[in-house]
């Protein structure tokens, strides 16, 4: 399920980047932070901009004060979005610890 998740945010990331300007506002031009963020942090990227964008139209200013409170919980969620493959391993190994690993060794 968190590749379905990781998967719909960089397809929104990738539309808003083509065809919106939010992007560029954002990261202030460059393409390199936004190219890392569609492979590697997807809903953190996506998270980043959309913050910015709404406290940039309000205030003027960038992302600052609570407003990374946002970007953070995105963080930890493209984290835990990276993390379950891992921990389903673990767990698959854990519970195959009694088992031997060759069936001719029964």
């Amino acid at each position: 399920m968190s590749w379905l998740i990781a998967l719909f945010s960089r397809i929104a990331l990738l539309c808003v980047w083509i065809w919106t300007p939010l992007v560029g506002r954002a990261f202030h031009g460059g393409w390199l932070l936004p190219l890392l963020g569609i492979l590697f942090l997807p809903i953190t990227t996506l998270v980043y901009i959309l913050v910015y964008i709404l406290v940039y139209a309000l205030s003027g200013n960038g992302v600052t004060g609570w407003s990374w409170f946002w970007v953070v919980l995105a963080l930890l969620l493209d984290l835990g979005a990276h993390s379950y493959p891992a921990r389903s391993t673990i767990k698959a190994r854990q519970s195959r610890i009694g088992m031997p690993s060759r069936p001719e060794s029964v």
